[in-house]
């Protein structure tokens, strides 16, 4: 049988892989998509999308599908601390403390001003049907679930990459010549053939998820994102309760619990069905259980993104613990930076060296959250025991007491409720980490350095400052064009085509981008900001983008087609098509070292 030809073969149907899809449909790139399971998970695993993933699904068309079903922030911007869900104890269905969390409460005033759009909460196994749904309409046919690689072999010489794929229905099996592979099968087949290693810590503790329905409307405090119950009599009733939807707050019909098994039989629903009831106080609650997952809590990342034809990304790239929400968009973000390129390589925009550019982009972030994932996984038990005066020096006879004196109504009690604020403050790292969500860059890549330093950061991650500097998100803005309200951000669009933004003294760089556009065959909208008195065709009608772009009115901004900046130059340039385009060959060719010798020739100085 002939091999069915395809410019990439994405494997893997998951979050990941399915925005792949999107992503490189929306780029005109021809693909295949397999996966081995039938339909989309069942599971309740990752529920949070932050604002940069929001940003990319707006920018791709998915946002208002996305947005339909989930919780907005009133109902889930907070995390919250309690002893039990329910009981008529003094010590029971007390809140020990709660604070504003991912974009919620007196915080979002600050992410909307970061970004067009908000975080929001919704399941993956709600967001996977629209994901599909949407890939499936984008490359119709060939968005094959119940398909499995069974086999594959790159052929050096065709230059293309021959998959064996199983039609799990009925058994047959079919070749597919592709010139490249997305391995987004969460490290199941591609990675551990190619002897790709997984570095890091492993199976450090075993996790049970339940996912259930229940009426839980007359004990449950809404307005979380996540609830611990941390039980005052006997920790290993402490645990994890989460809405899972499809309503939201106290009309919540479907739960999360994660909780360590400890006696209980992880195999027996009947016995997982005891345990929820045991560990939420009700013993005669009316549930039915869906699914029951069990996990390992691991921090570990590949030691290579690209071998030859293969580009690996998300959970077969990375898997950090679920703390600060990392996973998940991590991996929709691996993609986002993924298909611009392999769009631009298959145009004969770009030459294969581009490739490369996403590892050295995108495995240095995934060091980072696999690290940042840890550290925040080890403290917060730390954090929650010396916040409440637990820890190993307490015997389990005590625990009770420990906690009575936390909510003594005495001079005492309001000093261990005051340091456990302060302790429970440090929780911010995880919840509040605004930067570490929007504010990462790409410092060697598809980037060209202006020699400007990073901004100032937060050792906690919380205060995120926007900026126009090589390699970063563009700093959102608000602008105005023929009467229509646009951020920076829609500058760019859902193709591969480049945006270059300047003041309204920028003319020589917009004439330059025609002639640089023309010449490589790359598209690049040119936005003049600023005054429309000035001749400005984009209107700064806030002064945001005055107050962030960080070039004078003669100077000029180049975004890449995932939003990143890519070049900027303070001011005008004597030379501007020579800057430019040499700007643009050194991002579209790694090895580009062309005439200068890596060097541009002289522009504005960046600040």
């Amino acid at each position: 049988m002939e091999a069915i030809e395809v410019p990439v073969l994405i494997v893997g149907g998951g979050g990941c892989g399915l925005s792949a899809s999107v992503f490189l449909s929306d780029h005109g790139v021809g693909h295949l998509l397999v996966e081995r399971h039938t339909d989309t998970s069942k599971l309740p695993k990752a529920h949070y999308l932050n604002q940069r993933t929001m940003e990319i699904f707006r920018q791709h068309g998915l946002y208002e599908a996305v947005v339909e079903p989930a919780a907005p922030l009133e109902k889930f911007g907070k995390v919250r601390w309690q002893t039990t869900l329910t009981g008529d104890g003094p010590l029971d269905a007390r809140v020990i403390h709660e604070m504003d969390a991912f974009g919620g409460g007196a915080l979002t005033e600050t992410y909307a001003a970061a970004g067009p759009v908000l975080p929001i909460k919704l399941p993956q196994l709600r967001l996977e049907p629209i994901l599909r749904r949407q890939a499936e309409q984008r490359n119709p046919g060939r968005v094959l679930f119940g398909h499995d690689l069974v086999a594959f072999t790159e052929d050096p010489g065709s230059g293309r990459v021959l998959a064996e794929i199983r039609d799990s229905a009925t058994g047959e099996t079919s070749t597919v010549a592709a010139r490249y592979v997305v391995a987004a099968d969460g490290g199941r087949t591609l990675g551990p053939a190619l002897g790709v290693r997984m570095q890091g810590v492993s199976a450090m503790v075993d996790v049970t998820t339940a996912y259930f329905s229940a009426d839980l409307s007359p004990w449950w405090h809404e307005g979380t994102i996540i609830t611990w119950l941390l039980n005052p009599y006997r920790p290993d009733l402490s645990s994890t309760l989460l809405e899972m939807g499809p309503s939201w707050g106290k009309a919540c019909e479907e739960w999360g619990l994660h909780f360590i098994p400890g006696d209980a039989d992880r195999s027996d629903p009947r016995a997982v069905t005891a345990r929820i009831r045991e560990v939420l106080g009700l013993p005669g609650l009316d549930l039915t259980l869906h699914k029951v997952s069990h996990w390992s809590v691991e921090g570990v990342l590949a030691d290579r993104y690209r071998d030859g034809r293969v580009l690996i990304v998300g959970d077969a790239a990375h898997r950090q613990p679920p703390t600060t929400g990392l996973g998940l968009n991590g991996g929709i973000q691996d993609v986002h930076n993924l298909a611009w390129k392999l769009a631009a390589v298959l145009a004969g925009h770009a030459d294969d060296g581009l490739l490369d550019s996403y590892e050295g982009e995108r495995r240095p972030l995934g060091r980072r959250n696999v690290e940042w994932g840890l550290s925040t996984w080890f403290h917060h038990r730390l954090m929650t025991e010396a916040a409440v005066g637990l820890g190993a020096h307490i015997p389990p006879e005590r625990r009770s007491s420990a906690f009575a004196a936390y909510f003594a109504p005495s001079p005492v009690g309001e000093v261990v409720r005051a340091r456990a604020a302060e302790i429970f403050g440090t929780h911010r790292a995880e919840c509040q980490a605004h930067d570490l969500e929007v504010g990462f860059a790409y410092e060697d890549g598809a980037v060209v350095p202006d020699g400007s330093p990073p901004p100032a950061r937060s050792p906690m991650g919380d205060a995120h400052h926007p900026t126009t500097r090589p390699g970063h998100v563009l700093a959102h803005a608000w602008i105005e064009h023929r009467g229509r309200r646009l951020s920076t951000h829609d500058l760019v669009g859902s193709g591969t085509g480049f945006a270059l933004l300047t003041g309204a003294s920028g003319t020589p760089w917009c004439a330059a981008a025609a002639e640089v556009a023309e010449k490589f065959g790359v598209p690049i909208t040119v936005a003049r900001i600023g005054d429309p008195a000035d001749g400005a065709e984009y209107t700064d009608v806030e002064g945001g983008w005055a107050a962030v772009r960080g070039i004078t009115d003669a100077g000029a901004v180049l975004v890449r087609p995932d939003n990143h900046v890519a070049w900027r130059s303070a001011d005008g340039s004597d030379s501007p098509v020579d800057v430019l385009g040499q700007a643009l060959s050194l991002i579209l060719d790694h090895r580009a070292t062309a005439t200068a010798g890596g060097r541009l020739p002289a522009a504005g100085t960046a600040r």
